[in-house]
């Protein structure tokens, strides 16, 4: 069953109506918060921006310009402008309402990490409105070095830059949410409305396919705390895609089975990388007598490139090329579920920042990485938010 959203944190026994307004001279419930920063991906908004995008996503690995080319492709098959911005924007305004509408009136900044605007500008224009410690909240949901710990590195690159202009901003993090409440019921509910439109289709001609972005093995080998068994990032797909099967089948009163698949892997073909393929594994089940493919996107929080390109473009090609019927579920996006979500966890932090206790649910990560949590494979760089 799809679990009930975390509760919010109340305020203290002693708190009157009027402390939690999030006035000047009152006490926001985001205490000791006075910024919300959202951590973004970035991409290109223009044509002339896809090569730069590229290279920055992609500095220090030696590609050269011509595989990126290749990859700019993608962009420019959308007018070289990647939809990821305006979905950040929607998001902000999203959290915004809700934050309004719980009187709390902490700002929002955004930063990107690989586009405009910059995390390091962000962090500028939080210290020039008189902000001293900020909650970063990713769009990224998942543990891995590229979703989680290359964020914190990039934190801590963009705290090091402003440092030298005498900016000093103390900055905490929400932890991945994954797992959260608020993200399952969101996707469970897009999955629901989606298959809700294949009425008469047998179940055994159904899959179910919940689609997330390829990662090098050996990541995904070391995703999770040092002293973990690894995996993490590939596990808590597989719990979540298991929790919104068996949520489905209950509300439609079916029996589809679910799988985890990948697009959008990268690299040299000699680097193992995480699979199998979606496109892949639609051929097969073509080939076994399914007709029709559900793919849910689970492992992505809005529309990115990686869906637009990948699945409505690629794997409806190859949908197409099979004969098969494709129902590609929504992302989450600004469902009011998650964004409400989203909030409950800002809040949470806050509480933890305060020595208070938070609701816990399976699967909780801790908001300050352990030690070793999804390391850079590469070489060790400094990190902010965790214990080492």
């Amino acid at each position: 069953m799809t679990p009930e959203a975390a509760p919010t944190p109340q305020p203290a026994p002693d708190a009157t109506p009027e402390a939690t307004t999030g006035g000047s001279d009152e006490r926001s419930p985001l205490e000791p918060y006075d910024a919300v920063l959202l951590l973004g991906f970035g991409g290109p908004e223009a044509p002339e921006e896809v090569m730069p995008f590229l290279r920055r996503v992609t500095a220090g690995r030696g590609i050269p310009d011509e595989r990126l080319e290749a990859v700019g492709e993608h962009y420019h098959h959308f007018g070289g402008r990647s939809p990821i911005n305006d979905q950040n924007r929607a998001l902000i305004a999203a959290l915004r309402s809700e934050l309004d509408s719980r009187g709390i009136d902490t700002p929002i900044v955004w930063g990107n990490r690989n586009s405009a605007p910059f995390i390091d500008d962000a962090l500028r224009e939080s210290h020039a409105a008189g902000h001293r410690r900020v909650v970063a909240l990713t769009t990224s949901a998942y543990s891995c070095y590229s979703s989680c710990r290359q964020y914190r590195e990039n934190l801590a690159d963009a705290a090091a830059a402003v440092a030298e202009e005498g900016i000093a901003l103390e900055i905490d993090k929400v932890a991945q949410y994954a797992r959260r409440p608020g993200f399952a019921e969101a996707n469970a509910g897009e999955l629901v409305r989606s298959l809700r439109a294949l009425d008469g289709a047998p179940d055994s001609e159904v899959a179910l396919l919940f689609v997330t972005h390829s990662i090098p093995d050996a990541m995904d080998d070391t995703s999770g705390p040092g002293d973990g068994e690894g995996n993490l990032y590939q596990r808590q797909h597989l719990a979540l895609a298991s929790q919104l099967t068996e949520e489905a089948n209950r509300v439609l009163g079916r029996d589809l089975t679910g799988e985890l698949v990948f697009c959008s892997r990268s690299g040299p073909p000699s680097q193992p990388w995480l699979e199998p393929d979606v496109n892949d594994r639609m051929r097969e089940l073509a080939a076994a007598g399914v007709r029709t493919v559900v793919t849910a996107p689970i492992g992505f929080v809005s529309d990115h490139m990686e869906v637009v390109y990948d699945l409505d473009t690629e794997a409806q090609e190859t949908a197409d090329e099979l004969g098969l019927t494709h129902v590609r579920v929504p992302t989450v996006g600004t469902d009011a579920a998650f964004v409400r979500d989203l909030v409950d966890a800002l809040l949470e932090r806050a509480a933890e920042a305060r020595g208070e206790g938070v609701p816990q649910f399976e699967g909780r990560m801790p908001s300050v990485c352990a030690p070793g949590c999804c390391p850079n494979l590469r070489q060790a760089r400094p990190a902010l938010c965790g214990s080492d």
